[in-house]
């Protein structure tokens, strides 16, 4: 990894356990600081205090669906970039991931080690 993007902290939105664990596994053992979350709302709570350099967001969540948490996020810090981090590998929801709503990437589940923390590096140092 890039000197440059280690230590750089990613918010990572899951309400799957599974999910969350093997991300932070993933992104800690490349030298990124994570903090989870397990739900949009708990995302929202979260988002300003986090201070974080990136946001990993999965869209299907039982409380409040990630386009309205992305949507809320943007809102309230348009800087922060936002990955979606999700199983819905449709090309409707890439269009409305990457051209509608401007996500700044769209990685479907299942990923590769190599693949999150190539992404993830790349919008950390952006």
């Amino acid at each position: 990894m890039n000197n440059t993007a280690k230590g750089k902290k990613v918010l990572i939105v899951d309400d799957e356990p599974d999910t969350l664990e093997l991300v932070k596994l993933v992104l800690e053992s490349a030298g990124f600081k994570t903090q989870l979350a397990t739900s949009g709302k708990d995302a929202l709570k979260q988002f300003l205090d986090a201070k974080a350099d990136l946001v990993l967001l999965d869209i299907m969540m039982p409380d409040l669906d990630g386009w309205d948490v992305f949507r809320k996020m943007k809102l309230m810090d348009p800087n922060i970039p936002i990955a979606i981090l999700t199983a819905k590998a449709q090309n409707i929801d890439k269009l409305l991931g990457l051209h509608v709503l401007k996500a700044d990437d769209y990685i479907t589940k299942p990923f590769g080690k190599n693949e999150l923390i190539d992404r993830v590096t790349k919008l950390t140092l952006a």
